[in-house]
């Protein structure tokens, strides 16, 4: 295939590209850009607005059963007041995963016939609705029902963001920069938990008749960010590809008109409408419709082996402990680390501070560094961090204790730069096209499932085994080391054809898919066209697979820029 050559772009009046809210090219996809992050600092802030008002006297006050003293004022013994109330926390902040789930669920049934946008801005609005209802829960009134209850349907909107947004983004985005806006996006949740954690720790003085002020206006505040999303959804455009895909040729060629900053009749825009177009067509017609026993097939496109990958770096994220830090790092620091409580929403909202500041670091890390090297600095450094958390707190002294204080700061530091990011930018690269849809969702579900199970065990497991918690966490994370470095192959500077070529090559030569991964050269798109065809990717259609044979048809680089689906939502900070 000859390489193209570069041509001067003609010149054309602004008047004749199309604009949404007055933008086109760059600036429309930077407006994009920040709507969505919008949508994603709302997620990050909603996952740690709960960390600094869980145990809080104001917040216990309209719900007692959160604090120990509930339990002792009836008599309880203190061992069983302290592992009460902390079940009692943990199932107020854990619910919410589960609300996540069912709404990563709905989208992935309804959002295509939806569309980008409509799931969206019903996402934002049921996110307010959720809010509502939590902030107008009132002692004496089925307080703890109520707040639940809100907690599950903001969890609900939530799922519907993260599953949408990421997809709306890199469909009106360019295709070679797939990896930092994962990194943003991730950047953006840390963010938000930033926000939630200082504004926290400053109502935390409103003490006395307007207490409940101190965590009702938290979780309120979250509508702005909601209201702010809604608002850019409302004036930029739809996804191309779905506007294509489902038959609105004449709106979709002028969205891609306007992100090209070129007429609706430059040969630009047309050109770049036939891509997508044929290429949807060209799966349609090699590949028939995908199913979902497709992601359990063998063979030289090794499906179930890519879509366990994917998964299991989603699980990798949550059963390493970061949500147990992210959510009650206040409550380990006052109540494990015998910090006062002042102290411990200052610790807790620096130590999210350098979380963020290390999450802007994986700008530069995704692509140079490479997505192993990561993964196994990234667990090797969090099992140390926790494995210093262990050591300091065997001791039991004060000075012991502010070593605990680091390991938790390092643990943070670790993550924020390596696993935050990689377990949602993995799984879309790793699955190939014919299933990505049915083995991201996978992904995507199984984080969420263990993101509720690390988040509801924490609390009981802390009041019950103190410092085991963290030696728990760092023989997990260590763990990793030796399943990354069998199984996990390089996708760094790799197209997504490429990836495809390395696992049939290694299937077809008996080698490991490491080995290849790390010594094929990089291969032109004609390279991996030739490969494609010499190890007999092409062609293969559905009938194959039901005679157990594998089923992929790569297209081409052109073809599958345009038609890619993007990395999931990143979930758990």
């Amino acid at each position: 295939m000859a390489k193209h050559q570069e041509v001067d772009k003609p010149h054309y009046d602004d008047g004749e590209i199309p604009k949404y809210m007055g933008l086109h090219g760059d600036a429309l996809i930077r407006a994009i850009t920040v709507t969505a992050t919008l949508g994603f600092l709302l997620f990050g802030y909603d996952q740690g607005v709960m960390s600094g008002i869980i145990s809080a006297p104001q917040f216990g006050a309209t719900f007692p059963a959160v604090l120990a003293e509930h339990y002792k004022d009836e008599g309880k013994p203190e061992s069983y007041a302290k592992y009460q109330s902390s079940l009692i926390q943990a199932t107020y902040t854990s619910i919410y995963e589960v609300g996540c789930l069912f709404g990563a669920l709905f989208s992935l049934i309804y959002g295509d016939k939806l569309g980008r946008r409509k799931v969206m801005y019903l996402g934002a609005f049921v996110m307010c609705v959720g809010t509502l209802i939590q902030v107008t829960a009132f002692a004496g009134h089925k307080a703890p029902e109520q707040f639940c209850i809100g907690r599950v349907i903001t969890g609900i909107g939530n799922g519907l963001n993260t599953s949408t947004i990421p997809t709306w983004q890199a469909e009106t985005s360019k295709s070679h920069n797939r990896g930092l806006l994962v990194c943003i996006e991730a950047s953006m949740i840390a963010t938000g938990t930033v926000i939630a954690y200082w504004i926290d720790f400053g109502l935390s003085f409103v003490t006395g008749e307007k207490g409940d002020v101190s965590w009702r206006f938290p979780i309120a505040l979250q509508i702005i960010f909601a209201v702010g999303l809604v608002t850019g959804v409302t004036f930029l455009p739809e996804s191309p590809r779905w506007l294509l895909a489902h038959g609105y040729e004449e709106e979709g060629l002028r969205v891609v008109a306007s992100l090209a900053s070129v007429p609706t009749h430059s040969e630009e825009a047309q050109s770049q409408r036939r891509v997508i177009v044929d290429g949807l067509r060209a799966i349609q017609e090699t590949q028939g419709a995908a199913r979902r026993r497709d992601v359990f097939t063998h063979g030289k496109t090794q499906h179930f082996r890519r879509t366990l990958l994917g998964a299991s770096s989603q699980i990798f994220q949550q059963i390493g402990g970061c949500n147990a830090v992210i959510y009650f790092a206040p409550v380990i620091f006052q109540d494990y680390l015998n910090q006062d409580r002042t102290l411990s929403l200052i610790l807790g909202g620096v130590n999210v501070s350098v979380y963020a500041l290390a999450a802007f670091g994986s700008y530069v890390l995704i692509e140079k560094v490479g997505r192993r090297k990561m993964f196994l600095w990234g667990s090797v450094g969090q099992a140390a961090s926790m494995f210093i958390c262990m050591g300091c707190l065997i001791p039991g002294t004060k000075s012991a204790y502010n070593g605990a204080v680091l390991g938790l700061f390092l643990f943070l530091v670790f993550f924020g730069a390596t696993w935050l990011e990689l377990p949602w930018l993995y799984p879309a690269e790793i699955n190939p096209l014919r299933i990505r849809t049915n083995a991201n969702a996978i992904s995507t579900m199984s984080n969420w499932a263990w993101n509720f199970a690390v988040v509801q065990w924490t609390p009981p497991m802390l009041a019950s085994l103190g410092w085991g918690t963290f030696c728990f966490f760092g023989v997990i994370n260590a763990c990793f080391v030796p399943i990354i470095w069998i199984w996990y192959p390089e996708t760094a500077g790799r197209s997504l054809e490429e990836i495809d070529v390395i696992f049939a090559l290694a299937y077809t030569e008996g080698k490991s898919y490491v080995s290849v991964s790390n010594h094929m050269p990089k291969l032109s798109t004609a390279e991996v066209e030739s490969e494609a065809a010499r190890l007999g990717l092409t062609n293969i259609g559905t009938k194959d697979l039901e005679h157990g044979r594998p089923a992929d048809s790569p297209t081409s680089s052109v073809e599958q820029n345009a038609v890619d689906e993007p990395a999931p939502a990143p979930k758990a900070g």
